[in-house]
Formats: C-alpha cells, sequence, structure tokens
C-alpha cells in the first residue's frame, strides 16, 4: 500500500531527481531503472531516460562495476566470488564484471587474505587445531574468497595452528 501514497513524477522531473541521484555516487542500469520505476513512469519513459543519461555518461557500468570492487575489496574486505556474485544479482554484464575484478591485485588479494584469516584465527582462544582452522576458513569464505586458495594459505601461513 505505500505505493499508492509515492508521488508521481513527469519525466522531465524524474530526469532532474535522478540526473542528482547518479552524480552522488556510480550507480549500475538496474538500480536506476527501479528508481525510475518508483517515480510512477512507464516503460518507454524509463527506457529513454536511461539512454539519455548513458549519453550523458551519468550512467556507465563499466565506471560503475570498477568503482564497486575497488570499494567492497578495500573497505568491506569481500573477495572476488562474493563481489562476482553480487555484481550479477545487480545484473552487470560479464565484460564488466572482468574489467572490474581486474583492479584487484593478486599481491594485495593474498595479503588481505592472509590478515583476515590471522585475525580471526586470533580471535579463536578456546577452539584448538583443525576446528580453528575450520572456523577461520569458513570465516572467510563467507566474505567470498576461493576455497583452494584459502586452505592453501592456512596451511602455508598457519602451519602451528594444524597441530
Amino acid at each position: 500500500m505505500l505505493q499508492a501514497n509515492k508521488k508521481k513524477y513527469t519525466p522531465k522531473e524524474a530526469k532532474q531527481k535522478i540526473a542528482k541521484y547518479c552524480a552522488y555516487q556510480e550507480r549500475c542500469h538496474q538500480e536506476v531503472r527501479d528508481k525510475l520505476y518508483s517515480y510512477g513512469l512507464v516503460p518507454d519513459d524509463v527506457e529513454l531516460i536511461i539512454y539519455e543519461l548513458i549519453q550523458q555518461d551519468f550512467l556507465n557500468e563499466e565506471r560503475f562495476a570498477i568503482a564497486f570492487v575497488k570499494g567492497k575489496f578495500k573497505y568491506k574486505k569481500w573477495g572476488r566470488i562474493k563481489i562476482r556474485v553480487e555484481l550479477k544479482r545487480r545484473k552487470i554484464s560479464d565484460y564488466c564484471i572482468k574489467k572490474g575484478l581486474k583492479e584487484i591485485d593478486g599481491e594485495t588479494y593474498a595479503l588481505i587474505l592472509y590478515s583476515l584469516l590471522e585475525k580471526k584465527i586470533n580471535s579463536l582462544k578456546t577452539i584448538k587445531g583443525y576446528q580453528k582452522n575450520y572456523k577461520a576458513a569458513q570465516f572467510v569464505i563467507g566474505k567470498g574468497y576461493e576455497s583452494d586458495i584459502v586452505w592453501e594459505t592456512i596451511k602455508e601461513k598457519f602451519p602451528e595452528v594444524n597441530e
């Protein structure tokens, strides 16, 4: 019932409002499309406004994917798998996803994975041996890191925990 109370906008008003929305931070096409529909616009108007926003460089999915990857990796410390899933959920093309994921440096990725594992292992005071490894691995796998890389890192960098 909340939809009935929403203000309806003309295409011109909606375009001005959505341009500000896009200028504030990078947006993907789907976010903008959903927002425009929430303004009460018809599909033809929505697609025309999206087309105009792309032409005026307010919308760029490649730029969005790069910004998304950088932000989620740097600040939330997400792994490649979780980032890829979230970009897919936003209907970003495979090309843009690959382009965005190239922004993650392999060496930095390994260092962040190591620091996340180290922090988690050190926080598990009451658990011993393999259980500690398992809990730490589940934690970082949940953040989107590849399980083979996680277990390889645990075996290589935390031999004392394996005992």
